[in-house]
């Protein structure tokens, strides 16, 4: 114990040792690229990241169309068509199993002398296993190769061929799920087509309009302008009628894209002299004109990969009309002409009697409804791109 003197005098201090300061942990900010930003703001748009998938789906289908098809898009015989089986409604319902094996039974053609209406009823004598990887009809494979050999189809009874129709017959016969199948590539691959020339044109003219200015500018745009003034639909009525009937069906086709490729440069050109006008000042190429490179290197090499999203976005947007500009030139019977096929040219098989054909033949619809599906899906995946390069919208969140 501390006597009564210790406690009165005043106690030195105790030093106390200095408790050990911890280093401050770093913080660890994630660096994106400005690919994953893009990729992941396109993610958060859910309607885009779905129908991209629902576009990513078509396009494939479209792709392989010969090879999903049971036939070719002309007939599905391989001799000639067979007028017997013309308007064969959907078989979908149809299909039975035996046991874990899928069949159709064989059709039979009736008639209702009441309506005066022609149908079809199953044979049950006949069954046609269905099978998958199974030769038949030949075919160009993405153009690279000939082979016979389908996804699916049906067995063969003696030397009948099987009779499998999902999506019905048109009104030679012709199975209506190949002809889809495949005219998806026309009609898909001439919007890439159109839109990818009428980039590059308008990427040419767009960027020595809002490059140079002055004179040049206002000749561009005048020219812009006028282009974009014209009564689009009429104007490609009457540039593919002046079209000779006697061209061959590959002719024709690069004519179409020709001819649709010049009422869709506009609006591209109009966008990249927009962003051109943006990016001339800049520093980078205030200073790649100090260095003294050329005008044509500072606008391919500097100017136009800084505008490469927006203009991505603007072509992806462009490519619906163009779809939907050529379904309607093909309906009317001045686009894609057989052998060809498109999706535009097999809904014109409604136009003759169109309420008869709607009342007693609906399925002659479903080629409307992948242009509606297709046109849908790039409308949505173009809206999401433009909302995922938007540099302003970029929030902070998003960076770490």
């Amino acid at each position: 114990m501390k006597s009564m003197r210790e406690l009165l005098l005043p106690q030195a201090p105790v030093e106390q040792q200095p408790e050990s300061v911890s280093e401050p942990e770093p913080i660890v900010t994630a660096v994106h690229s400005q690919r994953q930003l893009v990729w992941a703001r396109f993610r958060r748009h859910r309607a885009g990241f779905v129908f991209g998938i629902v576009l990513l789906v078509l396009v494939l289908l479209v792709l392989f169309g010969e090879f999903l098809s049971p036939y070719t898009a002309t007939n599905f015989h391989a001799d000639s068509q067979d007028l017997a089986y013309d308007y064969i409604p959907p078989m979908i319902g149809w299909i039975h199993f035996d046991g874990l094996r899928p069949f159709v039974y064989g059709l039979q053609r009736t008639y209702n002398p009441l309506t005066g209406v022609k149908g079809y009823a199953e044979d049950t004598s006949q069954k046609y296993y269905l099978r998958f990887f199974v030769q038949g009809e030949p075919y160009q494979f993405l153009g690279l190769f000939r082979t016979d050999l389908h996804f699916f189809g049906a067995g063969q009874p003696s030397a009948s061929p099987g009779q499998l129709f999902l999506f019905g017959t048109d009104r030679f016969g012709r199975d209506l799920l190949s002809r889809t199948l495949i005219g998806g590539q026309i009609s898909l691959g001439i919007g890439v087509l159109v839109v990818g020339i009428s980039f590059a044109f308008g990427i040419l003219l767009g960027g020595l309009s809002g490059y140079y200015g002055s004179g040049v500018d206002t000749l561009i745009q005048r020219t812009v302008e006028v282009a974009m003034s014209l009564p689009r639909l009429a104007l490609l009525l009457a540039l593919s009628a002046a079209l000779p009937t006697e061209l061959p069906a590959s002719t024709r086709f690069w004519g179409i894209a020709l001819i649709l490729m010049l009422v869709a440069w506009a609006p591209l050109a109009r966008v990249v002299r927009g962003q051109f006008l943006a990016l001339r000042e800049e520093g980078f190429v205030q200073a790649a004109r100090a260095l003294g490179f050329s005008d044509m290197r500072i606008i391919f090499k500097h100017i136009v990969p800084n505008t490469f999203s927006y203009l991505i976005v603007s072509a992806t947007l462009s490519v619906p009309s163009v779809i939907l500009l050529e379904s309607v030139l093909s309906y009317f019977g001045f686009g894609i002409q057989e052998p060809l096929v498109s999706w535009g040219l097999l809904m014109g098989d409604l136009q003759q009697n169109f309420q008869y054909q709607i009342q007693f033949h609906p399925w002659l619809l479903i080629p409307g409804f992948f242009i509606f599906v297709g046109v849908l899906s790039i409308n949505y995946v173009g809206d999401a791109l433009r909302d995922a390069v938007d540099p302003f919208t970029v929030t902070t969140s998003e960076r770490s």
